[in-house]
């Protein structure tokens, strides 16, 4: 089982807001993360770094150091790459995976009637990416932008479990469980109820309505929600937590780290409550417009929906 994926400098992270290692750990988390969404254990990865003539000897040290200890956290290893010259920092990495005699769980098996549930954190890295464009720099939920930490090991075990279809949300939850849907020719409905935002997701957004940015989902539209919808919008839209979705048949006992969110229904889309989902679910890759270095942000970087601006 094979994936890959990009890190981008201005799109995915900035210098002055992650360290080396933090840069290295969430490289890392992306594509682990996209494995044990197909319930392979993560083996191994393949890391091509492009950096500017200037960068730190040291700097890269602590980026291979962050590589290292996320992929230990997997119980997997960095096994070889490249490097090459580039006017900004650019990781590629390719994730390697074993099934370990398992079917690859794919995104197009849910059914009706199939639960869906999650495991792992929704709303804390847009949380994390709100608050420190507000300026906001002491609250723990930052972490959560820096260095997502997916479950790896809950992959494997939904796939143990029967796991019809899984992803990892990476783009957003109602984003990621569109594309379960769309593959599965269902419609998913969920309850809001179960997505309900913590006390801690509350608290960031006071914080970054104190702050005075309205930067509450990263839409000028939207800039003036009370905060309990600026938090349930982080949690529905927000992505980069990796957390993992996956539907299962009805009636499967699930390990408490699996909370059931909602059912698979006949039908298409993602529906909340039942009520069809249409506003924007999450990140869209091409959207053009502003992003962390404000307007005209380099590379046409997009301001989405869910609150990532061009980090992301």
């Amino acid at each position: 089982m094979a994936t890959t994926d990009f890190l981008l400098e201005g799109r995915h992270f900035r210098r002055d807001w992650s360290a080396a290692a933090d840069i290295g750990h969430k490289a890392a988390a992306r594509s682990l993360a996209d494995l044990a969404a197909m319930g392979a254990e993560p083996s191994a990865l393949l890391v091509a770094l492009a950096a500017p003539v200037g960068l730190a000897l040291g700097w890269a040290r602590e980026l291979a150091g962050g590589l290292a200890a996320e992929c230990a956290r997997a119980g997997a290893g960095v096994i070889g790459g490249d490097t090459a010259r580039a006017g900004s920092v650019l990781l590629a990495v390719t994730g390697l995976g074993d099934l370990a005699g398992r079917a690859p769980v794919l995104r197009s098996g849910a059914k009706p009637g199939d639960l869906v549930a999650v495991a792992g954190p929704l709303g804390p890295a847009a949380a994390g990416l709100a608050l420190l464009t507000a300026g906001v720099r002491d609250d723990p939920l930052i972490s959560g932008q820096l260095r997502p930490a997916p479950p790896y090991d809950a992959g494997p075990e939904a796939a143990d479990l029967g796991a019809t279809a899984m992803i990892d949300t990476s783009d957003g939850l109602l984003a990621d469980l569109g594309h379960v849907a769309a593959a599965s020719g269902a419609r998913i409905d969920l309850d809001s109820a179960a997505l309900r935002p913590g006390e801690d997701l509350l608290a960031a957004a006071r914080a970054v309505a104190e702050a005075g940015r309205h930067v509450l989902s990263g839409r000028t539209d939207q800039a003036d929600r009370p905060p309990d919808a600026a938090a349930l919008g982080w949690v529905l839209t927000g992505g980069e937590d990796h957390a993992l979705a996956a539907t299962f048949p009805p009636g499967t006992a699930l390990p408490p780290r699996w909370r059931v969110i909602g059912a698979v229904r006949p039908g298409d889309g993602v529906a909340v409550d039942g009520q069809q989902w249409t506003g924007a679910p999450g990140w869209d890759h091409f959207r053009g417009g502003p992003g962390p270095s404000g307007p005209g942000c380099p590379r046409g970087n997009g301001v989405p929906p869910g609150g990532q601006h061009c980090q992301r």
